[in-house]
């Protein structure tokens, strides 16, 4: 089946030269001349892909951007964008859209490389939809919420391959144990996991941790000593927090995914490695990349397929799960095997926001465990930062009110309300469902 890919600039060269450079792929491309025309299309026939320029008559790209990714969240979207608009192609980013190329386009190669990037993880997360609940979750990880169950068939599909794999997502989400159950899925799995910290390190220990040294390196270096790619070979290297990267690391690591080789600190010697390598990072590399801060080839090596971790308040129907996954490990920690949650500890725990994530929950949990005298944890033993909870509160009581004012507006038209709200009809239809306004 060919891809069907839609060209959307109100230049007819930038049109033609994208339409040319794509021929002979196996492609069905479509032309459209503003974001309206290009609207319309889609609202007929769905497209893999769509190419779009930001800054168009009628409808401009942010606008069709939004649209698609409310309407058509299957499409992946590249933008084009002029250099004094790079900050607009990030905030297409955040909003959704694979990634951008900035005019005047190169040449056809660096075009014709995003395009089958965009169409393998196109093809990649339509796999993972037609077998999302066919395969139990990866071991380790917990995943009874539909937003959780994606990620974990990501995972489970990607892990069969030897593809770099990026985990992106607020702290505390889980992405160290997404890591570890995505090796262990894996054809490595025999081999080792090496996990790293890269902000956990001083930046002049880095470069050694990562690569190792030679003996006499440097003052203190009085043995030679192994990296942490050496220590993977035949396995998989995770890399937490790779956007703290200092830049010349962020070169080097470039090379060595691109040759899989590399010297130790102070070496000279060429030593081949066999890694697999998963990063993960909190930080917006959109951002950063625009920032200059983060190298755009070294993102591309990363983000071969790129997951990205939901908070818990996105997850809501892993949070009962995951507590009485954390209650065992506590309880084997602690000694204290059979703990439990009251019915009403459980109501509070499914009340609140947790924006400290899966982490925040673990350390209510240990805490509660160590305040409680028995195995059943009450709702007086579950303590948290009073201040985030009452404006998480605060927060989720807003956000209600702006949604029931916009349906009582509109006198319940949907569509209308969401538009009214500047969010996609079916996160309007999620948040209706999760504040009983239906």
């Amino acid at each position: 089946m060919k891809r069907r890919i839609l060209v959307v600039d109100d230049e007819e060269d930038i049109r033609s030269f994208i339409a040319e450079a794509l021929e002979g792929e196996s492609l069905q491309i479509t032309r459209a001349r503003d974001g309206q025309e290009a609207w319309e299309l889609a609202s007929k026939q769905a497209f893999h892909l769509v190419i779009t320029d930001l800054t168009m008559p009628r409808m401009d790209g942010m606008t069709l951007v939004r649209k698609l990714r409310a309407e058509t969240p299957e499409t992946e979207v590249i933008v084009l964008t002029a250099h004094g608009t790079v900050a607009t192609a990030v905030e297409a980013m955040k909003l959704g859209a694979f990634d951008y190329l900035q005019k005047p386009l190169s040449g056809p190669d660096e075009l014709r490389l995003l395009v089958r990037r965009a169409l393998e993880t196109h093809a990649l997360r339509e796999e993972s939809d037609r077998n999302r609940r066919e395969r139990p979750a990866p071991k380790g990880m917990v995943a009874a919420d539909p937003a959780m169950l994606a990620v974990a068939d990501q995972i489970a599909k990607v892990a069969k391959t030897n593809a770099s794999v990026l985990l992106f997502g607020e702290s505390g989400t889980g992405k160290e144990v997404a890591a570890r159950a995505l090796h262990d899925e894996s054809l490595r799995r025999s081999g080792p996991f090496v996990a790293m910290n890269c902000a956990a390190i001083t930046e002049t220990l880095l470069e050694s941790e990562i690569f190792g040294h030679e003996k006499g390196a440097f003052t203190g270096a009085t043995e030679a000593r192994r990296g942490r790619f050496e220590l993977a070979d035949g396995g998989t290297l995770f890399l937490d927090e790779v956007g703290e990267l200092a830049p010349g690391l962020q070169s080097k690591l470039l090379r060595v995914l691109e040759e899989r080789r590399f010297e130790r600190v102070g070496g000279s010697r060429v030593i081949s490695v066999d890694v697999r390598l998963i990063a993960a990072t909190n930080r917006d590399l959109a951002a950063e990349m625009a920032a200059g801060r983060f190298r755009t080839d070294l993102y591309h090596r990363l983000a071969v397929f790129p997951v990205r971790l939901p908070p818990l308040r996105e997850r809501k129907r892993d949070i009962l799960p995951l507590a009485e996954h954390l209650l065992v490990r506590i309880g084997e920690e602690l000694g204290r095997r059979g703990l439990s949650l009251s019915a009403d500890a459980r109501n509070v725990l499914l009340r609140r926001d947790w924006p400290g994530n899966v982490r925040e929950l673990r350390n209510v949990l240990e805490r509660a465990a160590i305040l409680s005298e028995g195995p059943e944890l009450s709702p007086e033993h579950l303590q948290v930062q009073g201040a985030a909870t009452a404006s998480a509160t605060t927060l989720r009581d807003a956000e209600r009110a702006a949604i029931a004012a916009a349906l009582a507006a509109t006198g319940g038209h949907r569509k209308q309300a969401a538009e009214r709200l500047g969010i996609g009809e079916r996160t309007l239809y999620d948040k209706i469902k999760e504040y009983g306004l239906s």
